[in-house]
């Protein structure tokens, strides 16, 4: 294969990417990252969540070495990148959440202007070139005119330049912004190949379940502090237990809602003709003692399920409770 020739994913062994100490950024009297701490281990797809002006993008520019930060230290594979910005962005492919093309551009003479700005020009930069537009599946497209290609195929040629020098960490930056659900398809396929290909990914994201598809740790941000961050299998365990049960009943509705009332583990009730769905904080066992009291009390039960676990809702969970605090 193609790829193999260029090396383009030599695995590093190195167990953190990227690490993150009480990383601040003022902008006058506004803080915007707020003492943050983060590591990244190498191979891993980091989901970066959180609302606009949470301080998603103050961060990754940050990291990529477009910002200065107000104090705070950001390692990558061990190095200094606030004190070696030159080997920083060596290792750094940074995909910004808004980029402009070129008119008069073909895509293939777009990524070998990209490579030339890393002093790779020539018949390598067009095999290295053709190799990448090939990995974003757009090898067709070599000569067509950057300006008009699709907005899909633009996020994919824009990822595929920010890898012209082979970087170890890409921090992509709303990089499914605007997509059709075709694109965004495309783009969650050729994310989940790069780390199959031992690549560290950043990615920052408004489209909250599919990051629980390709990601494998996630953190929410808010107002510049990071409120939850882990594995998306911890994450989704925690979210559990914030979405809702659905009973649907045959018959008995009053006893149902009887005993659903005197529940203290029961926070809201919600009913949709014989239906009802219903937040619940307890455990499997608590759901199993609760399923057998509402049977008890004669009502007859034809479906009992619990939503599975929804990053969006703990999503807006965690960020409300973020303003509560800040309300106080």
């Amino acid at each position: 294969m193609a790829i193999q020739t260029y090396q383009l994913f030599q695995y590093q062994e190195v167990e953190e990417m990227l690490e993150i100490k009480q990383l601040c950024k003022y902008y006058g009297d506004f803080l915007a990252v707020n003492h943050l701490d983060l590591s990244i281990e190498n191979g891993e797809i980091f989901g970066f969540v959180g609302p606009n002006g949470a301080g998603k993008t103050t961060t990754m520019k940050i990291i990529s070495g477009l910002l200065k930060a107000s104090s705070g230290e950001v390692f990558i594979d061990g190095t200094n990148a606030l004190k070696d910005a030159k080997q920083l962005k060596q290792k750094i492919g940074y995909m910004p959440d808004f980029f402009g093309v070129y008119d008069n551009l073909k895509a293939i003479e777009y990524m070998e202007f990209y490579a030339s700005m890393y002093g790779i020009i020539g018949k390598k930069a067009k095999q290295i070139s053709r190799e990448l537009m090939a990995l974003v599946n757009l090898s067709d497209k070599e000569n067509s005119y950057v300006d008009g290609l699709s907005r899909g195929m633009k996020q994919r040629l824009c990822l595929a330049r920010s890898m012209v020098h082979n970087p170890d960490l890409l921090i992509l930056d709303e990089p499914a912004s605007g997509l059709d659900p075709r694109a965004r398809f495309e783009m969650k396929e050729i994310l989940k190949n790069l780390k199959d290909m031992g690549k560290t990914i950043m990615i920052s994201s408004h489209i909250l379940p599919e990051l629980a598809e390709i990601c494998t740790t996630i953190g929410i941000m808010e107002q510049g502090q990071l409120l939850l961050h882990g594995s998306v299998e911890d994450i989704l365990e925690q979210a559990k237990g914030r979405n809702s049960l659905k009973i649907q009943l045959y018959s008995g509705q009053s006893k149902a809602l009887r005993v659903l009332k005197e529940n203290p583990k029961v926070e809201s009730i919600s009913i949709l003709d014989s239906c009802l769905k219903l937040k619940f904080r307890g455990t499997e066992e608590e759901e199993a003692r609760l399923l057998r009291s509402i049977l008890e009390a004669g009502a007859e039960v034809s479906g009992f399920s619990r939503e599975r676990g929804n990053l969006e809702e703990l999503f807006m969970e965690m960020t409300e409770k973020g303003e509560d605090e800040n309300a106080d």
